[in-house]
């Protein structure tokens, strides 16, 4: 019976709006970062790889959003979109994360997908933010093929059907 109550509470709430972010280098590299292992965030326990995303403000534009955070989680700016993926994505928290993960307001997150083409160098990159707690505790460059082997487990189908759209763009050299 808590399965089904739990299920029900899930499934009356709403998906937190969130943009996600693929960063490709000039070698065809994707920007992913560790995950801070904070208690009650949510992605759980673990020690979980990801690209960066985060929500959206009221009122805010997407592709404005993806800018944001872009800046915001790794000091990124040299950087051109190339990609906007056509849909929305969605994903469910597992059942252990609901109620606890955003404050209990959201079932999951509903995200929109960018893709942007890093101009800079390495040196501009920093996970560290002026204020608040870092999203991540390092960063380096992946192979597209290696991404759905770091993800956390729940998040895995929202980057198979990212990489579907925006992996063709992860090759060295391309504009």
């Amino acid at each position: 019976m808590a399965d089904q109550s739990k299920k029900a509470v899930a499934d009356a709430l709403p998906y937190r709006p969130c943009v996600g972010l693929m960063v490709i280098n000039r070698e065809g590299l994707v920007w992913v970062g560790r995950r801070a292992d904070i208690p009650g965030d949510a992605e759980g326990r673990g020690t979980w790889w990801q690209m960066p995303q985060g929500g959206i403000d009221p009122g805010e534009e997407p592709a404005k959003a993806a800018r944001r955070e872009l800046f915001e989680e790794t000091s990124i700016v040299s950087a051109d979109q190339i990609g906007e993926l056509s849909k929305w994505l969605t994903y469910d928290l597992p059942d252990n994360l609901i109620g606890q993960a955003w404050g209990g307001k959201y079932r999951g997150q509903k995200q929109k997908w960018f893709a942007f083409r890093f101009t800079g160098t390495n040196s501009e990159i920093n996970i560290l933010p002026a204020i608040g707690e870092p999203e991540f505790v390092e960063w380096r460059w992946a192979p597209v093929d290696d991404l759905l082997d770091l993800i956390v487990p729940f998040k895995r189908e929202v980057y198979r059907d990212v990489l579907a759209e925006f992996a063709p763009l992860a090759h060295p050299n391309r504009p």
